[in-house]
């Protein structure tokens, strides 16, 4: 196998050299890390499953109109991915009080938010990414007001799509983060989504039971989330029931 050259690193996931000009590959980790990567721990099978789950989303989300960076599926852990200019934000959107934001604002987890909420978070690790405002954004010149009218308008879009696909199989869409960046085409710029959304970037209850099909069961100690991440993966239709999972993919190339 040729060496490939590493672009970028990050908690959950490799970008490397793509094919071709203006692609990358992006590679999905088994590490599981939670509170600003205090807490870490491998999880085999994780990445497969991430890698799967974000392929099914961003098909379909491209499917219907919403521009995203995913190009195709090139492996069980790997797939090829436009290269964008990304955009220092994590873009939040809440339906239902849960995390940081019951924590803030003393809501209890659970309650049901007036409408969504979009929130916005500064990526630095060494800031442990803080909450900031449109103000922020534009005066630090992150995003300029177009642009940031433009990720509004692709979270609202992208949080239509992603509740109706849940409630169709039983899940709640609480809350999940996306990051967007900038594509060049020629001379022509547009904002699409990029990053991923699987369980590792959302929160996903079970609509009858609440049981939690998502990363806070590493956050909280409760175990199973490799089982929950199947699950979602089931419910969607993108494995079978005895499909295996562990162990599956590509060896890492270092």
């Amino acid at each position: 196998m040729n060496r490939r050259r590493r672009v970028y690193e990050g908690k959950a996931k490799i970008l490397y050299e793509g094919p071709e000009p203006g692609t990358l590959i992006q590679f999905f980790k088994d590490d599981a890390t939670a509170f600003n990567k205090k807490k870490h721990e491998v999880i085999d099978g994780k990445g497969v499953l991430n890698n799967r789950i974000s392929e099914y989303v961003f098909t379909h989300l491209n499917k219907i109109g919403i521009p995203t960076h995913f190009i195709r599926r090139m492996n069980m852990r790997e797939q090829l991915i436009k290269e964008v200019e990304i955009i220092p934000l994590e873009i939040v959107v809440r339906n239902v009080a849960a995390g940081s934001l019951s924590t803030r604002l003393g809501i209890e987890e659970g309650v049901v938010l007036p409408r969504s909420i979009i929130e916005f978070y500064y990526k630095s690790d060494a800031l442990n990414d803080p909450m900031v405002s449109e103000e922020h954004i534009t005066a630090f010149g992150w995003a300029n007001p177009a642009e940031l009218d433009d990720i509004m308008a692709l979270a609202i879009r992208v949080n239509d799509f992603l509740s109706g696909l849940f409630l169709g199989i039983g899940i709640q869409l609480v809350d999940f983060k996306i990051e967007c960046g900038r594509l060049y085409e020629g001379d022509m710029m547009r904002i699409i989504l990029a990053d991923e959304i699987s369980p590792d970037s959302c929160r996903l209850w079970d609509i009858e039971t609440r049981e939690k099909l998502d990363k806070d069961r590493f956050r909280q100690d409760l175990g199973g989330l490799l089982e929950a991440y199947q699950e979602v993966a089931r419910r969607l239709g993108i494995i079978n029931e005895n499909e295996p999972i562990r162990g599956t993919g590509p060896v890492l190339v270092k």
